[in-house]
């Protein structure tokens, strides 16, 4: 009887992570640190569109027993076009289940004491179902506070400007950030047409609905942003920074020195023309990398057609691996990140600037090369190295390229120059306030 009694008063919270590894893995960590540290009990329930995935499985049944998971019943995207942008898809997931989060979630309350809901940036219709229950409904927001601070100002920004944000005339200059261009805002606000826009637009004027927006980010970090955003002011609940939430590891973190390592992320691909030109840029480099290889994503170029094979190494170019057999090492498709960035031969990172892997590379002292892709991750890399002072950029060509030379060229400014040192140096110094903020007891 006392085991029912303290199972139903304990505080339990429910997570609905929205679909993408990226969503999943931080909210995972989240969790486990709230039942180590906060002494909670935690259920994920699951929206999906079909059967998870190996990964999504295996990060799940890792989990201690006190963390439960429940996938809800999947839902149906046929009546969606094929070319539907992933942002409609994600939010149109929690949509379609809300009815089984509802069933869920009256279920868990029969046994369970919940004291909140917690969301991640996509999720914010579950708010609605959330109040049916007098549940509390909380956001784990996985990108920077910077990204935060735009998506508050986006309704008002919606109105004021009827143009494309790729069009203004001047870089958009919000409270606490660097001036951004219109250009390297957002990738799904960059056509206010698209419903992925508009699906953005929605979530963030639901913001306001939240008891409190956790932050994947930390003070030193952001701290003009955050100072911002964390002062009392309408429409803006009070703004948490719990960051750096990141998966752990157990290999060595000594002081990093020679290797690069290269990696866009589970969904980052380069066009064909630009796989090529990084591999060359990274042999003509001199410098030691480890480099996640994954197939070109679709290209108009007809030499990439060529190509039929499904193994990424088949194309590069003829003889790349034995010639840069000693100094490069290739790994396809997916290779361990959090435990290459910890190994004490890792020196720098050339990454696509996605939020999770940013932090990654923070928490192991690990400068960086931002190659954005797609998302929010150009926004990332003006904060990386215009306002942190962490990271390089390279510069494309006319054509949008980054060729050979330049890539070439910053890679030996990282991991050989001077600036290397010195954003190596403040990279550290991050490092540090990570541990001193992990660690109390040992500082």
């Amino acid at each position: 009887m006392e085991d029912t009694i303290h199972h139903q008063t304990k505080p339990h919270i429910v997570m609905l992570p929205t679909p993408g590894m990226g969503h999943l893995i931080p909210l995972t960590e989240l969790a486990k640190r709230l039942v180590r540290d906060h002494n909670f009990s935690v259920s994920f329930l699951i929206p999906s569109d079909g059967s998870p995935s190996i990964a999504i499985k295996s990060v799940l049944d890792e989990l201690p027993e006190t963390i439960t998971y429940t996938f809800l019943s999947p839902v149906n995207f046929d009546d969606q076009p094929e070319d539907v942008n992933i942002e409609t898809i994600i939010s149109l997931t929690v949509v379609r289940s809300l009815p089984y989060l509802r069933e869920e979630l009256k279920r868990i309350m029969s046994s369970k004491h919940v004291v909140a809901l917690v969301v991640d940036l996509f999720g914010t219709d579950a708010f609605d179902v959330a109040k049916e229950f007098g549940i509390p409904p909380y956001i784990f927001f996985l990108c920077t506070a910077n990204v935060l601070q735009l998506l508050f100002h986006l309704s008002s920004l919606h109105e004021s400007y009827s143009g494309e944000f790729k069009d203004l005339p001047q870089p958009l200059s919000l409270p606490g950030c660097v001036p951004i261009p219109g250009v390297e805002l957002l990738a799904p606000l960059q056509d206010k047409k698209n419903d992925a826009y508009k699906w953005f637009l929605h979530h963030s004027r639901r913001y306001s609905l939240a008891e409190g927006i956790l932050v994947n980010t930390f003070i030193d970090l952001e701290p003009n942003v955050l100072k911002v955003l964390m002062t009392e002011q309408p429409g803006i609940p009070p703004i948490y920074p719990v960051g750096p939430v990141t998966k752990s590891s157990s290999s060595n973190m000594s002081p990093p020195e020679s290797v690069l390592f290269v990696s866009f992320g589970s969904g980052g691909n380069l066009p064909y023309e630009q796989l090529i030109e990084l591999a060359y840029g990274l042999e003509m480099s001199e410098q030691k990398f480890v480099w996640v290889v994954k197939t070109p994503s679709a290209t108009a170029n007809a030499s990439f057609f060529k190509h039929t094979s499904k193994d990424p190494f088949d194309i590069l170019p003829d003889g790349y691996a034995s010639r840069i057999s000693g100094s490069g090492l290739l790994v396809p498709s997916w290779a361990p990140q959090m435990q290459i960035l910890s190994h004490c031969s890792t020196g720098g990172f050339l990454s696509h600037c996605g939020w999770n892997s940013t932090l990654e590379s923070i928490v192991c002292g690990i400068p960086m090369i931002t190659w954005p892709l797609f998302a929010e991750q150009k926004m990332n890399a003006i904060m990386l190295v215009e306002d942190v002072g962490v990271a390089v950029r390279p510069k494309p060509n006319e054509n949008g390229l980054i060729v050979r030379e330049e890539i070439s060229r910053v890679v030996k400014t990282l991991m050989a120059g001077e600036e290397g040192k010195r954003l190596r140096s403040k990279m550290r110094e991050l490092k540090d306030v990570v541990n001193k903020w992990k660690n109390p007891a040992k500082n």
